[in-house]
């Protein structure tokens, strides 16, 4: 990274926020709404009774396939460094330390941040966009009262390990020097501390590689299907939107997803005890 210039808070503005859709029905005063009068169909036409999530790098399919398969449970509310066509609600933002930052996270119930650079990202910039980024968008969250967090990160942190043992979350990562595994790993790093500190609860996925069963020949340990783990970041999500435990442990959680493959190098234990995680795929 040397040589490379710093990236400097307050570049391009975010994109004003789509309004939020009409609601059709009865209209609630809301004086009336939050005095004693409120009626219970009143109260069942407000849409804040659904928890907001805010997807980001939206670029990504397979961060599209995240907020299409989580729409049913969740308000989603997608962000990206660069302007992404979407049918969900979606608000362009470089995630630098900046109000717009701040503004992006505001009204969020829980944030999952699939972390991916975009794809003309050199080296540099991908792990720029892992740290710095990363750290910008949780400092604007914890001053958000955002708390609520669910990070994507990667199995190939553990690959390194020799193929004959079966590795869980209690081994130390040894992520290879390239930029793709090195980031989410930093990743991890900025996350943690945000959670040591009770800024906010945060369940790490480390996952395998996303693929769809069927569309695939021959055999990786690290494959899981795409399905398997937009189910796992939903029970994530349900884990830290629902967990109040003071425990250091409730703050802060690693679980691998992947394939429950009698053939696979991962154990998946974690996630199933913790999250109710059942892959349905294998290999």
């Amino acid at each position: 990274m040397e040589g490379k210039p710093a990236l400097l808070p307050g570049g391009p503005r975010c994109e004003e926020m789509k309004p939020p859709k009409r609601i059709t029905g009865p209209r609630v005063n809301r004086r009336y709404f939050l005095g004693a009068g409120a009626t219970a169909s009143g109260l069942a036409a407000q849409p804040a009774a659904t928890p907001l999530v805010l997807i980001t790098s939206a670029a990504h399919a397979f961060a599209q396939s995240l907020a299409a398969g989580l729409q049913t449970g969740y308000r989603i509310r997608m962000t990206e460094r660069t302007r992404v066509a979407t049918t969900f609600d979606f608000v362009e933002c470089p995630l630098a330390n900046d109000l717009a930052t701040r503004s992006l996270v505001r009204g969020v119930d829980a944030i999952l941040h699939v972390a991916e650079p975009l794809p003309e990202d050199d080296d540099w910039r991908k792990i720029e966009y892992l740290t710095r980024g990363t750290y910008n968008l949780l400092s604007a969250a914890a001053a958000e009262q955002v708390s609520r967090l669910v990070y994507l990160s990667t199995l190939e942190v553990m690959t390194p390990y020799d193929a004959d043992f079966t590795v869980s979350e209690s081994w130390q990562p040894r992520p290879a020097p390239v930029s793709p595994v090195l980031s989410k790993h930093l990743g991890e790093f900025v996350c943690r501390e945000f959670a040591r500190d009770r800024k906010l609860r945060c369940v790490t996925l480390r996952m395998g590689k996303v693929v769809r069963h069927g569309e695939t020949a021959g055999f990786d340990p690290l494959w899981v299907d795409e399905r398997d783990v937009v189910h796992a970041a939903g029970l994530a999500l349900q884990f830290v939107l629902s967990s109040a435990g003071a425990a250091a442990a409730d703050w802060w959680r690693v679980l691998h997803i992947a394939a429950d493959s009698p053939r696979g190098r991962f154990s998946v234990a974690a996630a199933q005890r913790i999250l109710g995680y059942q892959p349905k795929y294998a290999w």
